[in-house]
């Protein structure tokens, strides 16, 4: 089993999966698109891209204000998250995704890689810090519910 992640964004799509472990993600691509209201070939390239890495589940990055709350971007992604459960039949989580771009920005100026090659990056890699908070999340739940079991 696989999880995706996705960074939504107005005009591109980050996207990251999990490896079969559920431990690390790993970015594999960013669709883009030229109007912000064509959804029809970014939803067509995710469901190839479920496919091809056999994903069973989705998160995608809420995009919350940062004293928590939601604007007019946490309503379009939710639309698209409705969107992708409707076409994909998966169940689509959604994780806060706030800083997930500074932070994307800040490893990869560590990384030494240059500000003009930033931009072509960070959806991907912001992907990955949202699949990845996910997953970790989700192996700290399992953890303590085994641990109360005790």
């Amino acid at each position: 089993m696989r999880i995706m992640g996705l960074d939504f964004g107005s005009k591109t799509v980050g996207v990251a999966v999990s490896d079969e472990l559920l431990i690390t993600a790993q970015g594999i691509e960013i669709v883009r698109r030229k109007q912000e209201n064509k959804l029809r070939q970014t939803l067509a390239r995710i469901e190839e891209l479920i496919v091809e890495y056999g994903v069973e589940e989705l998160v995608l990055g809420l995009p919350k204000n940062m004293d928590g709350s939601e604007g007019e971007r946490v309503e379009k992604t939710k639309e698209f998250q409705e969107m992708l459960e409707r076409r994909t039949g998966l169940t689509v989580h959604t994780w806060d995704e706030r800083l997930t771009t500074v932070a994307a920005d800040k490893a990869m100026m560590e990384a030494g890689i240059r500000r003009e090659e930033r931009k072509e990056h960070v959806d991907r890699i912001a992907a990955v810090f949202i699949l990845q908070g996910y997953l970790d999340y989700r192996r700290n739940r399992e953890n303590e519910i085994g641990e109360d079991n005790l």
